[in-house]
């Protein structure tokens, strides 16, 4: 596939249900749609450059093998992270006033976005593509998942079928990061997949286990 659609697929399917798509639907309310739009696209623009840079650097100091194969691992985790889904905190669900709506939603999305699962994914996916085509796909792919988010959400009272989504979501990344990981990893010893397996396990098992009741 397109490096390109590469990244508007996999980043659209990364931000459905991540914490900068709910903030979307939040700010969606306060303020007008393409305000809101204009401000995640030029906050990802401006993230994702970084993102790009950083996965492009990356991938051409490290073996073809190793970075597809540790890139597999990383699509799964971020199945399971979907899976987990986030929520928003008290001060991100209100509306903050006094400022110009373009540069809250800008300033917003832009903080928000840093060491985010979306942000991730297009260091990701730049460590085995070009830089330009991954840092617009990953850009548009994310205002289109955010765009029909909000206009999904006012149109339902913004409840989503937000269990099917997830579901659907972290379905693909498992698939891509099964397919990166046996593309890579073909010729790595039983030992080197073994640790994997144990890694992806641990880590499924703390993104999907139930929090513990808190004792009074």
């Amino acid at each position: 596939m397109d490096a390109f659609w590469l990244s508007l697929v996999m980043i659209f399917l990364a931000e459905l249900g991540d914490k900068t798509q709910l903030v979307a639907l939040t700010l969606a309310t306060c303020y007008k749609t393409g305000v809101v739009l204009w401000g995640i696209f030029w906050a990802t623009l401006a993230v994702h450059v970084f993102s790009a840079g950083i996965g492009w650097f990356i991938g051409g100091s490290l073996p073809v093998d190793w970075i597809k194969f540790l890139a597999g691992i990383a699509f799964i985790v971020f199945g399971f992270w979907t899976l987990k889904g986030d929520t928003l905190d008290d001060d991100e669900k209100s509306c903050k006033t006094g400022i110009n709506p373009f540069w809250l939603v800008f300033s917003t999305f832009f903080m928000a976005e840093l060491g985010d699962k979306t942000m991730l994914s297009t260091i990701t996916l730049a460590s085995t593509n070009p830089f330009i085509p991954v840092w617009l796909g990953s850009t548009i792919g994310m205002v289109i998942s955010d765009g029909l988010a909000i206009i999904i959400g006012k149109m339902l009272g913004t409840r989503l079928p937000e269990h099917i989504i997830k579901i659907g979501a972290a379905v693909i990344f498992f698939l891509f990061g099964i397919i990166n990981m046996f593309d890579g990893g073909s010729r790595f010893s039983l030992i080197i997949w073994a640790l994997s397996a144990l890694l992806i396990a641990i880590t499924g098992y703390l993104f999907l286990r139930k929090p513990a009741d808190v004792v009074a």
